[in-house]
C-alpha cells in the first residue's frame, strides 16, 4: 500500500549557519506584536495535547498589567509511552532557552523556569553547563532575562500545569481551580506563560524560517510538525517527526509490525484506536490530537491487561484531592476485575462508562477527566477481551 506519510527534521535539526543565539538576536530586534502576529499566523499549537494557539497564549499574557511575570517551560513528561522530550533536552537544549527568552521580552518576563521531571535529573550536569553559558551569553548581549531549573518529585499529576505552580512553590502537587488561569494568575499568583518543551523549541524555528514554512507542513487543522514517541510491537521504535494530519493506517503502514491490532494515541490518557478505525482516523487536531505517544499493539497483546494497567496507574497517580477521580479510579479497577472474575455480569461494564463520564464533568483536572478515554475506547472496541 503507497504510504505518504512525510517525516521532517525541523525540531532537531542543526544550523551552523544559524544558531539559537543568533536566531534570538534577530528576533529581539523585531516588535513584541510583530512577534505574536507571527505565531498566530504559523497555526502553533501547544504541543502537549491541549492544542491552545500558543500566540494567543503569550498575548493574553503580555496584555495582562503588573511587572512580575514568568515563562516556565513544562519537562515534567510523565505521559506513559512519551520519551521525546528527553531527547529534545539533551540534544538541542538551546532552542528551548531561545523560545523562553523570545517570551520573556514579548510578554516582559525578567526570569523563566525549566520544570524537570525528577527522573530526568541525570540530565541536569550537561543542561546546567549549557544554561550557564546561555545566560552569560544573555548577559553580554545586555538582556535582562535568565532562566534557572526546578526539578520535580516523581508525581504524574504536576504535569498538569496549575499543579506544576503548586510544586514550584514548595507545596503540594495538587490542581487549582480555574479561573483564574495562568495568563492572569499563574506562578506566584502572577501572569505566566507556560508551554511544554516541543512548543518552545517550535517557537524558535517559526522565529528562524518564519510562519509561511512551518504553516505549509500539516494541515489547516492541525498547523505543522510534531515528535512522536513511538514504542511497543514495532520493528523500529523511537523518535520521529513527522506531519500533523496523518492518517493512522499511513502511521501503522510505517511503523506496525504487519499485525498491529490497536494503537494508543496520546499515552495512558489517551484513546486506543482498533485496526477497523486506522483508515478513519487523523492525528491531528481535527481528529485525535497527541502530546506525541504512539504505543502500538499486535495481536500477541491483552487489552484486558492493558487497560489493568493504565487503570492501576491512574489509581496510584491521583492526588486524591477530588472525590471522583480518587475513588472512581479505584471503582474502574475493582469494577473489571470483578468482570474478569464474572462476579459482575458484562452488562456492568456500560455502569462502568456512565462513571467515567461523570468523571469527566466531575473531576478537577485532566487525570481525572481522561481516564474515560483509554477506558471507552477499550471497552466499547475490545470487550470481548474483558469479558473472556
Amino acid at each position: 500500500m503507497e504510504n505518504n506519510l512525510k517525516k521532517v527534521d525541523i525540531i532537531f535539526e542543526v544550523d551552523d549557519k544559524c544558531t539559537p543565539l543568533e536566531v534570538l538576536d534577530k528576533t529581539l530586534k523585531r516588535s513584541a506584536d510583530d512577534i505574536i502576529l507571527d505565531l498566530i499566523d504559523s497555526g502553533l499549537k501547544g504541543r502537549g495535547g491541549a492544542g491552545f494557539p500558543t500566540g494567543l497564549k503569550w498575548k493574553f499574557t503580555r496584555n495582562e498589567s503588573g511587572d512580575v511575570k514568568y515563562v516556565i517551560c513544562n519537562a515534567d513528561e510523565g505521559e506513559p509511552g512519551t520519551f521525546k522530550d528527553r531527547e529534545i533536552l539533551d540534544r538541542v537544549p538551546e532552542k528551548i532557552f531561545a523560545g523562553m527568552t523570545i517570551c520573556g521580552y514579548v510578554i516582559g518576563a525578567k526570569e523563566g523556569y525549566i520544570y524537570l521531571r525528577g527522573e530526568y535529573n541525570f540530565l541536569l550536569k550537561n543542561l546546567l553547563k549549557k544554561l550557564e553559558d546561555f545566560n552569560n551569553a544573555l548577559k553580554k548581549r545586555n538582556i535582562d532575562f535568565r532562566i534557572y531549573f526546578k526539578s520535580g518529585s516523581g508525581a504524574y499529576v504536576c504535569g498538569e500545569e496549575s499543579a506544576l505552580f503548586e510544586s514550584m512553590e514548595g507545596k503540594r502537587g495538587e490542581p487549582r481551580n480555574k479561573p483564574p488561569y495562568p495568563t492572569v494568575a499563574g506562578y506566584n499568583s502572577k501572569p505566566t506563560v507556560i508551554n511544554n518543551v516541543e512548543t518552545l523549541v517550535y517557537t524558535t524555528m517559526i522565529c528562524h524560517m518564519g510562519p509561511e514554512k512551518f504553516k505549509a507542513l500539516g494541515t489547516s487543522d492541525s498547523r505543522g510538525s510534531k515528535v512522536f514517541s513511538v514504542s511497543g510491537d514495532t520493528p523500529i521504535p523511537g523518535i520521529y517527526e513527522l506531519e500533523l494530519g496523518m492518517p493512522l493506517h499511513e502511521f501503522v503502514n510505517e511503523f506496525g509490525d504487519g499485525d498491529t491490532k490497536a494503537v494508543q494515541v496520546g499515552g495512558a490518557s489517551g484513546h486506543c484506536v482498533p485496526r477497523k478505525k486506522f483508515n478513519d482516523t487523523i492525528i491531528g487536531f481535527e481528529g485525535i490530537p497527541t502530546g506525541g505517544s504512539m504505543m502500538i499493539f499486535n495481536s500477541s497483546r491483552s487489552m484486558y491487561n492493558v487497560l489493568h494497567d493504565y487503570l492501576e496507574f491512574f489509581t496510584e497517580e491521583s492526588c486524591g484531592q477530588c472525590t471522583p477521580c480518587r475513588v472512581g479510579c479505584q471503582q474502574l479497577l475493582k469494577g473489571i476485575e470483578a468482570v474478569k472474575r464474572g462476579e459482575r455480569p458484562p452488562a456492568y461494564l456500560d455502569d462502568l462508562k456512565k462513571l467515567t463520564g461523570t468523571m469527566k464533568i466531575a473531576a478537577k483536572c485532566g487525570l481525572g477527566q481522561s481516564v474515560g478515554n483509554p477506558f471507552n475506547s477499550i471497552i466499547d472496541n475490545f470487550r470481548e477481551e474483558i469479558i473472556y
